[in-house]
C-alpha cells in the first residue's frame, strides 16, 4: 500500500495517498462541512424565511449514519470536520455524534472538529464540546443590540447567546464571532462589534450576504461589498493584511489599535474558489460539491444500499471528480432571484 505517515496535532497516522481526494483541478479536499439539521430556533432575515417548511424528520439520516459517511471522508484524507445547520445543538442526542468524532481527533486521524452555532443552546453543551475535543467554535452575532438582534433573528435572545459565549470561554473553547455585514442595519455597529469581540480575545469575521433560497426581503436592499467595509474600518483603525489560516475562506487582517484579528469572508466581491477544500454533506446524505452550485450526489442512497465502504467510497470519489472550479453567485437589481433556490440551512452554513 502506498502510505504517507502524517504527522497531525501531535498524532501520527497511516494515510493512503491513492484515496486521498484531488477534485479536477488539483484542489485536495481536507475539509468536510456537515449540516446535521435544516431546523433552527432562529429566522434570520437574510438566511430564512419566516414561516419555513422544514424537511420531514424520516427523510434525515440518523446519527449513526451521519457518523458512519463522516468516518468515510475521513478515511480518505478529511482533516478538519465542521458541524453547522440550522442550528446544530437543536438536533436530538447530537452530542452523540460530536463524542464519536472526538474519538476519532484522539486516535489521529482527524486534526480538528469544529462548529458553527448562533449559540443559543451553547450554555448547556459548552462543557461537553470542550471534553470531546471541540477546542475552537464560531458563534454567529450580527449585532450587540438586543431590540436589533431580536428584530433580525426575530425569536432570538441575545442574553443566552452571551450566556452561552461566556461558558465556552469558561470551557477553554476558544470562540470566533461571524457577523454578515449589512447596509443599513449592522454597519455602522462594526467598529464596536469588533472592540468588543478583541476585548474579549476573540476574532471576529465579517460575511457577505449571500443569494441562496427564497425570502421576505430583496437581499440587495443590504447587500454590502466588505471592500467598501473595509475603506470604511481604516478610517478608523490601522488594517494590515497577514497570512494567517485556519482551513476556511478567511481572508485576515490585523487590527494594530486592538491588537486582535479581523476576518473577511467575500464570496461575492472576491471569491476564494481557487483555494476550495471543503465539500458540504447535508442532514439527507446529499453532498454539495460547491456552495453555490446546484450538482449534488446522493451519498445516502450509497450508504442504505450497501454496507460495503469501499462501494460508498467510489461514490464520493465520482462525485469529488465533479467538483466545479467556483460559485456562479450574482446579486444586483438584474440578479435579485437567489443564485440557488435552496436555502443556508439545508446546505450548512
Amino acid at each position: 500500500m502506498n502510505t504517507a505517515a502524517i504527522v497531525r496535532s501531535g498524532a501520527t497516522a497511516l494515510v493512503d495517498r491513492s484515496a486521498l481526494m484531488i477534485d479536477p483541478f488539483g484542489r485536495a479536499i481536507t475539509y468536510l462541512r456537515v449540516s446535521v439539521t435544516d431546523r433552527c430556533d432562529f429566522r434570520c432575515t437574510y438566511c430564512m424565511a419566516e414561516h419555513m417548511t422544514f424537511l420531514p424528520k424520516k427523510d434525515l439520516l440518523t446519527l449513526e449514519e451521519l457518523h458512519r459517511l463522516c468516518s468515510a471522508f475521513i478515511a480518505k484524507g478529511v482533516r478538519k470536520l465542521r458541524l453547522t445547520g440550522g442550528e446544530p445543538l437543536v438536533r436530538k442526542n447530537i452530542m452523540f455524534l460530536v463524542r464519536e468524532l472526538g474519538r476519532e481527533i484522539e486516535a489521529g486521524r482527524l486534526d480538528e472538529l469544529t462548529l458553527t452555532t448562533n449559540g443559543s443552546q451553547l450554555a448547556k453543551h459548552a462543557a461537553e464540546l470542550a471534553e470531546c475535543g471541540v477546542r475552537r467554535i464560531n458563534v454567529s452575532l450580527d449585532t450587540l443590540d438586543p431590540a436589533k438582534f431580536h428584530q433580525i433573528t426575530r425569536w432570538g435572545d441575545l442574553g443566552k447567546v452571551i450566556e452561552g459565549i461566556d461558558a465556552a470561554q469558561a470551557a477553554g473553547i476558544k470562540v470566533k464571532i461571524n457577523a454578515v455585514a449589512l447596509k443599513g442595519f449592522n454597519d455602522a455597529e462594526i467598529p464596536d462589534l469588533m472592540r468588543w469581540a478583541h476585548g474579549r480575545d476573540m476574532d471576529l469575521t465579517l460575511i457577505e450576504t449571500m443569494p441562496m433560497g427564497e425570502i421576505e426581503e430583496d437581499r440587495t436592499d443590504h447587500y454590502m461589498p466588505l471592500s467598501d467595509m473595509r475603506r470604511k474600518l481604516e478610517e478608523q483603525f490601522t488594517l494590515s493584511d497577514i497570512a494567517y489560516k485556519t482551513g476556511g475562506p478567511a481572508r485576515y487582517l490585523e487590527v494594530a489599535e486592538t491588537g486582535g484579528r479581523l476576518g473577511l469572508i467575500t464570496p461575492m466581491t472576491h471569491n476564494f474558489c481557487e483555494s476550495c477544500n471543503r465539500v458540504r454533506l447535508t442532514c439527507t446524505g446529499t453532498l454539495y460539491m460547491c456552495l453555490g452550485q446546484n450538482d449534488a450526489a446522493d451519498l445516502r442512497t450509497a450508504l442504505r444500499s450497501s454496507d460495503d465502504d469501499a462501494y460508498l467510497g467510489q461514490v464520493i470519489d465520482e462525485a469529488i471528480g465533479r467538483k466545479p472550479k467556483g460559485h456562479d453567485f450574482i446579486i444586483d437589481r438584474e440578479h435579485n432571484r437567489p443564485a440557488v433556490a435552496r436555502h443556508m440551512s439545508v446546505t450548512g452554513g
